[in-house]
């Protein structure tokens, strides 16, 4: 069974063939894989031709090896990253993984074109991600957990990338699973976090997680409030990890001359953004954006997901079988006071 994206925002679960698996291949049963808003976007604006299966914040156990695999074995309990750059081509000798032909490349299929398949029961791990893209989950650690280590490891790039420093005032803005993985992995910095996002609980959850403050953008002045805590300047860095209409113009508003401004939700080619050109020319801002996973950190984000360093396992809201998929879309699409990361675990079908 998975659930299959048939066009026009639809999805449907259906009765698939168990995928066959080829040489230096690995056949997973998928336990968990997360809905993630990626996915989310290609469906509900039809991105990509159909029949497809999606899914991609995979966890599960290895059933079958192909000929040649050595490094796992059936019953060994694993996440898979759907992506692995070839490490050897021009933008790979850069670190700028998500640009490399080979890491565009889906590894990991439940059938038809590959799409991650993490919303089918059994997926097929190609040989290219056997050998770089597959952790294993040690026992005790909830497969549900385990499947954000994917997400982790985005952020975490992003953190990286972003550099802040211990003195430094970073802005969040938005606080849902990903915003706040952000406000989690921030911490660790030493930086003073500030957040914002519309819904109260996840405020509470941003102040648990470590922001010093955390508002609703509709109700505060965010610039001017970014502005009293950091020396009338403005905040030093801002991470936009939700998208919304003039949220980046906020984020302008909000910090410093010579701050850099980290776009992480804008990822649909059609969303379009207008500033001011001064605002980045003149004011020396540096606008600059970070995308997917990075494999160099693939074993730390592994690591501090299943170690429980990050409390990732407060993130998630809603475990739905697989045959209420449809509502656990509509629901990460549309969230409530109770919402937060969604997880669908296949094998459970009611």
């Amino acid at each position: 069974m998975a659930a299959v994206y048939t066009g026009n925002g639809r999805i449907q679960v259906q009765s698939v063939p168990v995928p066959e698996i080829g040489p230096g291949e690995i056949l997973v049963r998928v336990e968990a894989c997360g809905i993630c808003h990626t996915d989310l976007k290609k469906v509900a604006h039809d991105l990509l031709p159909p029949p497809r299966i999606y899914g991609h914040e995979t966890a599960g156990v290895v059933v079958r090896v192909g000929e040649g695999v050595a490094k796992f074995r059936p019953g060994d309990r694993v996440v898979a990253f759907h992506h692995i750059p070839c490490r050897n081509c021009f933008y790979c000798r850069r670190k700028l993984y998500a640009q490399c032909e080979t890491y565009k490349r889906v590894g990991i299929t439940a059938g038809f074109e590959p799409a991650g398949g993490g919303f089918g029961q059994y997926v097929r791990v190609m040989d290219w991600i056997v050998r770089d893209g597959v952790e294993p989950i040690p026992d005790g650690v909830p497969f549900e957990v385990a499947s954000l280590v994917e997400p982790v490891n985005t952020v975490l790039k992003a953190v990286v990338e972003a550099a802040p420093r211990p003195d430094d005032v970073v802005l969040v803005q938005g606080q849902g699973p990903i915003g706040l993985m952000f406000t989690m992995l921030l911490r660790r910095t030493g930086c003073t976090i500030l957040a914002t996002d519309t819904i109260p609980r996840r405020l509470e959850l941003a102040r648990r997680f470590g922001a010093a403050e955390a508002w609703n953008p509709l109700e505060t002045d965010v610039p001017a409030r970014c502005r009293a805590l950091a020396g009338g300047r403005g905040v030093d860095q801002v991470i936009v990890a939700a998208s919304a209409p003039g949220i980046v113009q906020q984020a302008i508003a909000a910090s410093r001359p010579g701050s850099k401004i980290l776009l992480f939700a804008q990822t649909s080619e059609a969303e379009r953004i207008e500033l001011s050109g001064a605002d980045i020319c003149k004011y020396e801002r540096v606008l600059f954006g970070v995308y997917s996973a990075s494999v160099d950190l693939q074993a730390e984000s592994a690591r501090l997901v299943m170690s429980g360093e990050l409390p990732v396992q407060d993130l998630i809201s809603h475990c739905l079988p697989l045959t209420a998929i449809r509502a656990g879309i509509k629901k990460a699409m549309h969230p409530d006071a109770d919402s937060l990361k969604i997880i669908v675990q296949p094998q459970r079908l009611s």
